[in-house]
């Protein structure tokens, strides 16, 4: 496991370790946690624009009409 160092405000770090006691957890676990959702969610989102993007791609291939604001308006 590889270490991190982090330059945090003192009080920042000081209600982050207050809250993580209150928490029964430690500041280190709330940092692990967080990162790894942020990974987890950055590639997720990666992988929809990719997927968004073949879509669009397929997509405009097939039509060949423009859309125009005023169209895209009309009920």
């Amino acid at each position: 496991m590889a270490n991190l160092t982090l330059s945090l405000d003192d009080e920042i770090l000081q209600k982050a370790r207050e809250a993580a006691l209150r928490e029964r957890t430690s500041v280190n676990a709330v940092v692990r946690e967080f990162l790894t959702r942020y990974a987890d969610n950055r590639a997720r989102r990666l992988r929809a624009m990719d997927a968004l993007d073949a879509l669009a791609a397929r997509n405009h291939s097939r039509s060949e009409a423009a859309w125009s604001r005023e169209s895209l308006h009309e009920c």
